[in-house]
This record gives structure tokens, sequence and C-alpha cells, in this order.
């Protein structure tokens, strides 16, 4: 499989956005801590996630990603399970925007930081690219961007978010496994989906508390992966449910 961008931006073709939705429970009422500042997270269903890479191309052209780096991307497995045909299996990648960010501490200029509203941010006029960072992160989703020589990652689509627009791999989602809102208001969206489902986190032995939670991540994980990763990262060997102590 050719994984550069170019060939990767070819396979993909020509994706439309959708109409821009507004952010759920994006401040709309006090949170359960009675506070209207808003933590934002995501929850990914896997079981609607259909590896067209749609949420790729879309984070690369909104946030003018670099040839051959990626903020976020879908992993493609090959799943075994015993009497069962293999399967393909998809697992959606991107910074985890941890609570507990293993990359913050290690930042010796301190430009790695924690905005108001939960994002794991970068301040470029601080960082220096001695890629430490990028070396802490356990999911594998920060990188060196090349052009400008600093540490490059996920946003959560940021300067969307304070316009009150969604990221824009949720928004161009084509199977609405992307879903995006508030932590703090039990009325939004994914906070609902975290009560109503068993969800799951990754590296659940790094002890981030991380914002980004799946869905049916027990499933793929059931089963044994054969091969490589299809752009990149190896699979967690362990889950972690969401309400279990980290």
């Amino acid at each position: 499989m050719d994984t550069t961008r170019r060939g990767f931006l070819g396979a993909i073709g020509q994706v439309t956005i959708g109409a821009a939705a507004s952010v759920a429970g994006a401040g709309q009422s006090a949170s359960a801590e009675g506070t209207d500042v808003p933590h934002w997270g995501m929850v990914v269903d896997l079981r609607k996630c259909i590896g067209c890479q749609a949420c790729t191309v879309a984070c690369i052209m909104e946030n003018a990603v670099p040839e051959d780096a990626f903020r976020t991307h879908v992993s493609v497995y090959e799943l075994v399970k015993e009497g069962q045909d293999p399967a393909m299996v998809m697992l959606p990648r991107l910074c985890n925007h941890c609570d507990d960010p293993p990359c913050l501490p290690v930042c010796p200029v301190e430009a790695t930081f924690k905005a108001e509203n939960g994002e794991v941010l970068v301040d470029a006029s601080k960082c220096v690219g001695c890629a430490y960072c990028v070396q802490a992160c356990p999911y594998d989703a920060r990188f060196i961007n090349h052009e400008t020589q600093v540490a490059d990652k996920c946003t959560f689509c940021f300067h969307r978010t304070q316009a009150g627009l969604l990221p824009a791999c949720v928004e161009t989602c084509v199977g609405g496994a992307r879903n995006f809102g508030d932590l703090n208001d039990p009325e939004s969206e994914v906070s609902k989906m975290l009560r109503d489902n068993e969800v799951s986190v990754l590296r659940p032995e790094m002890h981030t508390n991380p914002n980004v939670y799946y869905i049916g991540l027990d499933d793929v994980l059931d089963g044994r992966v054969a091969g490589e990763a299809a752009y990149h990262p190896e699979m967690a060997d362990a889950v972690q449910h969401h309400g279990e102590g980290l």
C-alpha cells in the first residue's frame, strides 16, 4: 500500500465537506461542577467507522498539515478471530488531549500547555523543536513539522471550536463515528454516550486520563491483530473502561 501523502490523497479522491454543525453542548448549560466553561472531549464509535479517511483529508486541508505528516488518521488492521474469516478493522487515532499529558512536563521551554477547555496545545513561538514531547507521547500523536521546525499535533481544531464550530474531522465524518462536545455538560451528546455505552481508552496503563473515548474497542482487541497497521502505530494491548480509576 502506498502510504506517502501523495499516494494517500490520490487514493482517497475528492472529499465533500458537509455543512457545519454547532458544537454539541458548547456552553449551553451549566456543567455538573457548576461552571459554564466547557471541557472538550471526543467519543469515537468504532461500530460506525468505515475507514474512508475523510477525517484525515479534512484535517490536512483545514490545518495545512505538511507532506508525509498527519494530525489524525485511521489505522487499518487485519483482525483474526478463531473460527472466523479475517476482517479489516478501523481505529481513528489523534492526540488524546490528556488531563495528565506526559508531553507537558518534558518540554524544557514550556511550549506545551493545557488550555482552559482542556486542549493540549503548543505555543509555536516558544517551541525549539527538541522533540522531547514527540518521544513522550504514548499515542504517537506528535511530530516535528518539517516546514516550521516546531512540534505539531491535533488541537481539536481550536480555531474552529472558539468560533462555535466542530473540529474538521468530526464535521466530515461520513459515518458519524466521531462525536465531539462538552464533557462538563451532562446533557451534551458525548456525555450521554459515555453514560449509555461501555467505552474504553487507549494505553490506560500510562495513567494520562485521556479525553478521547472509544465505543467498541473491546471488540477490536478481543481478537488477534495480524500484520502492520496501514498507516502507523501499534494497537494497545489493554483497555480501560470509563469510570474505573486510572
